[in-house]
Order: structure tokens, then sequence, then C-alpha cells
């Protein structure tokens, strides 16, 4: 006979509060006592005491009432096919709690394979920092690095065990590299933790590979950097990162742009900055000067008058970026550069200029009668 529903027994509904359940228990359990019940009602008052006793004991415990809520009887019935510690283990009830089970019992991530059997494992991934120049990111390039491999131990031809002798099934397991754990009503499949998922113990292992059946060498890569790589990119090479375990996926490699410090432009996003020394002579006159680019050499017409920490902008002399459709600009910061080792004719005629100036007012002077008014401002 299927059993009832435990909220039904009891005559509370699914949203009843701890108290409200507690109440109905005591109300029923007096109701069907078998003290308070002698004769022909006996046996059908046990039956009803018993189905609400057991009916409280299950919603009274808040882990027990949260996996009866999400699976019914089976959550909490160790003897229903596919509840927790049934023959045929728990199945989509383990599935929904193995992050949980993973880290009560250390059990590995990342596994696969089929229930009863042995675990395979996706292999680490790999992390490689390439350092590369600006013009490099810029165009992009192919180069090649070594990395880490692993190859079949050549002296026990990936056995793991010395040769002449062979390894032996795990007497834990019994060879399926899983045992079954206990922890209060749940039932857990796990690694076995002496032969670690493989089903094998090695008695004697291998001296050249120490039984991993794998000795660690290195191999070239190619890798292709893409045109507009920023730092802080990384290219992914699938399968190049260490081997999986009993078989699993190995893992990928991971290569970590780093640009390094250019000499003349600093980078920003997909724009470029760099500063432009201009003689005072220049700034104050006007005339071209040229400027580098990553595509080569550029014209600039300075202004007369031209100030310190002025900005011109080349307009697609940046970089294009890996996902962008145009490249972005190039920004000039002009620095006027003030002679310096002046000769004492040099001094004089310096001297001459800027009497000459002072006669002119601040008209020559366009930041001066802006400090000067911001001055009377402040001291007033």
């Amino acid at each position: 006979m299927a059993k009832r529903d435990f909220y039904e027994v009891l005559g509370v509904g699914k949203t009843a509060s701890d108290d409200e359940i507690k109440k109905a228990y005591r109300k029923l359990a007096m109701k069907y006592h078998p003290d308070r019940n002698q004769g022909d009602k006996a046996k059908e008052a046990e039956e009803k005491f018993k189905e609400v006793k057991e009916a409280y004991e299950m919603l009274s415990d808040s882990q027990k009432r949260a996996a009866y809520d999400q699976y019914g009887h089976a959550g909490v019935d160790p003897n229903m096919r596919g509840g927790p510690g049934g023959a045929e283990g728990f199945g989509g009830f383990a599935e929904a709690f193995g992050d949980i089970f993973g880290d009560m019992f250390g059990g590995q991530r990342g596994g696969g394979g089929g229930r009863g059997g042995r675990q395979m494992y996706r292999g680490n991934d790999l992390s490689y920092a390439m350092e590369i120049t600006l013009e490099e990111a810029a165009k992009g390039k192919s180069t090649e690095i070594r990395i880490p491999s692993w190859d079949t131990c050549d002296t026990c031809h990936g056995s793991g065990a010395k040769p002449g002798t062979q390894p032996k099934t795990c007497n834990t397991c019994g060879g399926n590299g899983s045992v079954q754990m206990r922890q209060g009503f749940f039932s857990v499949q796990q690694t076995c933790p002496h032969c670690r998922g493989t089903g094998k113990i090695i008695p004697e292992p291998c001296t050249a590979c120490h039984g991993q059946g794998k000795i660690k060498r290195h191999k070239t890569l190619e890798v292709k950097i893409p045109a507009g790589i920023d730092s802080g990119m990384r290219i992914r090479s699938s399968g190049n990162g260490e081997p999986g375990v009993n078989g699993g996926p190995a893992g990928d490699l991971y290569i970590e742009i780093r640009i390094k410090q250019h000499d003349i432009f600093e980078r920003d996003g997909d724009d470029l900055h760099c500063q432009v020394p201009v003689s005072f002579i220049t700034a104050a006159l006007g005339g071209e000067i040229e400027v580098p680019t990553l595509s080569g050499k550029a014209a600039i017409d300075i202004p007369e008058g031209t100030q310190a920490g002025k900005q011109f902008r080349l307009r697609g002399k940046g970089i294009k970026g890996v996902r962008a459709s145009y490249p972005g600009d190039l920004y000039c910061h002009i620095v006027v550069e003030t002679p310096v080792k002046l000769t004492e004719y040099q001094r004089k005629l310096l001297r001459e200029l800027e009497e000459s100036l002072k006669k002119g007012g601040s008209r020559h002077s366009p930041s001066g009668e802006s400090w000067t008014d911001k001055l009377k401002r402040f001291f007033s």
C-alpha cells in the first residue's frame, strides 16, 4: 500500500510552521494513543499512531523535511528504489547534491565516467606568460613556445609498474575506482582513497616514472598572436594543458599576453599617446614638425603661439583592436622645451626680448592675464 502524504497525515499544509506541525502531532498522538483506544479499535489506532509518529519525525527535522519536499518519500526512505542508501544508489538525488557531497568528502571535481566504473577527470589548465612588443601586438605574429608535456614511459610502457611486475586490483574498491560513503541518511559515491580512482594498486612502482606511467618532457607549440591584442588578453590552446586522469580529456593552455613598455608610445585601448618635444622658438613662431607613428613618420603643423600641453590628434594612427572595425587615434602632446646652457650673448638677447614683451603688455602671455586675475581675487 502506498504511503500517504506526511502533510496529509498530520492535517497541515506544506507551508506549515514548526509550531503548527508540533501542535497537529500532539493532537493526533493523543487521539490515536494505544492507551486511549481499547477493544476493536486498538489495532486501527495503533497503525494510525505509527503513521502520525513517522510523519512528525520526518517533518520536524529540517533536513529531512527539505529532502521530502523535493523528492517525496524517495528522499527520506532508504528502502525505496533510487533512494539514499538503496541498492540502486541515489541517481538524480545524488546528482542534485553532487557539489555539496564533493566538498563534504573531498571528492575530486571534474569527474566523469559511468557509475560504478573508474572515474575520469579532466586535466588541469596551464598558464603561460608571453611578453611581446607594442609593434608585435599591433601587427600580430606567429611564434613558437616550449611547454611541458607528458609521454608514455618507455620503461614500463605506461603501466606504472616495475618491469617484470603487474598492477593489482585495488582491494578497497574492487577495481571500480569508487567507494560508497554514508553521511547521516545520505549515501555518497566518491573516489577510492587508496587507488585514487584508477582501480589498481602498484606494489612495485617503476623507478623511471615513479608509478605514473608517463614521463614529463617538453614540446614546441606554434602560437598565432592576432593583430590588435592587448595586455591581459589570453589565447587558449585547447588540449595542451595537463593530461587527464584515467583517460579523461586534457586541460587547456592559456597564453597571457603582456606588452613591454615602449620608448615612445603609451597605449590606451586602441588609442596611442606620445609626448612631442618642441623648441620654444617653434612653439612661438609656428612651423612643421615630424612625429613617429607605428606605420612611419607623419607631419604636424604647429600654429604660432602653441602652448605646452597642446594636443594634436592623428586619426587612424592608433591600433586596430582584435574586435574593432577601425583603428584608434594617435594623440601627440606638445612639450615646450626651455633652452639650457646659454651663452652670455644669448642671455642678453632673451632679456631684451623679455623687456620688449613687457612693453607690449599681457597680450603676449595668454595664460598670464587669467593667472593675474586669479591672484587678485585670491588675495582680495
